[in-house]
């Protein structure tokens, strides 16, 4: 059994094919050619946190695995992340255990890079500015990847504490060539944006109608049991996507409050989400249509993410004869 620990994924996991592995997961996933169940978690209400474990089976990537995370919202996201995961890799034609991997990385990775697909598919071509909201582990891989898909020329990063936000755009203007400041809030950061990458544990919409620019295009991976990030006036006039219809509009632990409120309220119905990423990528479903359309992908995440970074995680592994071999037993 092959074990990999997280530096040797993050340097393993290269952005660019992710991005591409990415695309034809969501298409399989949304053909009905990968096996996803809902995710189910034990919960730990003393720290608002759960375990969630998260099977899938992608066969085109010949992957079989299941990934065991917890989120535990009071850690500080940096030096203990928010997030912390493990994944288990098994063989598909005999379901023999073969690797045991770090998973924080890749769910962080894997995170960014769905979202710079969303991005691919439906920011507008042009787009040169990106709102970074939150200063966690997911705002620093959706700059990278985001970045990869679109000419950005100017990062803003918008955090609620400001010494968090300045430290991050520090960070990432050592890596990029354009300009990266940190702003005074959220709707600084969204005013003029063309693209908005939501990363937080708000409880209270960081994302609202009235501080966003027509044609923006709004990724949103912020998960809060008691909240949402994105207002029910974005939702209601937005294209929305998502990753899975099922996933995004099951109930706790794996739908999204972000959907399933303004729904429960009677404004919009299950059927104002417009397309899975998966039908974007087929084209069974359009996209963007307009330069002012607002458009808003909400991730709640699922395994056939896992399963792509995984299969490719393994692979360059084995290639360069990277990580360890142990027996069980």
């Amino acid at each position: 059994m092959l074990v990999l620990g997280r530096s040797q994924v993050e340097a393993l996991l290269d952005v660019d094919p992710l991005i591409d592995a990415l695309a034809m997961a969501m298409a399989d996933l949304s053909a009905g050619r990968a096996s996803v169940p809902d995710r189910v978690a034990a919960l730990v209400p003393r720290h608002e946190g759960f375990l969630a474990a998260m099977p899938g089976f992608l066969p085109s990537a010949g992957a079989l695995m299941t990934k065991l995370v917890s989120l535990f919202p009071h850690n500080d996201g940096v030096r203990l992340p928010t997030h912390q995961a493990l994944i288990v890799a098994f063989d598909p034609d005999t379901g023999r255990p073969a690797a045991l991997l770090d998973g924080t990385a890749i769910t962080a990775a894997r995170t960014g890079a769905c979202s710079a697909l969303s991005a691919r598919l439906l920011a507008r071509e042009d787009a040169t500015v990106l709102a970074v909201l939150g200063t966690g582990v997911q705002a620093r891989s959706h700059a990278r990847a985001i970045c990869r898909v679109r000419p950005v020329r100017e990062i803003r990063v918008a955090g609620r504490d400001a010494a968090k936000a300045a430290a991050l755009a520090e960070e990432l203007s050592a890596r990029f060539e354009g300009e990266v400041r940190a702003v005074s809030g959220y709707a600084e950061a969204l005013d003029g944006a063309d693209i908005a990458a939501a990363t937080t544990h708000a409880v209270e919409p960081v994302v609202r109608r009235s501080w966003l620019t027509p044609g923006v295009h709004i990724t949103s991976v912020g998960y809060n049991p008691a909240g949402r990030e994105v207002d029910d006036a974005t939702v209601a006039e937005a294209l929305v996507c998502v990753e899975s219809r099922r996933a995004a509009l099951a109930p706790f632990p794996a739908g999204s409050n972000d959907l399933l409120m303004p729904i429960r309220d009677g404004l919009i119905s299950a059927d104002h989400v417009h397309a899975e990423l998966g039908e974007l990528v087929a084209g069974s479903r359009p996209g963007r249509t307009a330069p002012d359309q607002i458009t808003l992908y909400k991730s709640v995440g699922v395994a056939a993410q896992d399963a792509a970074a995984t299969a490719l995680v393994v692979a360059a592994a084995r290639e360069r004869s990277v990580g360890e071999e142990i027996t069980l037993g």
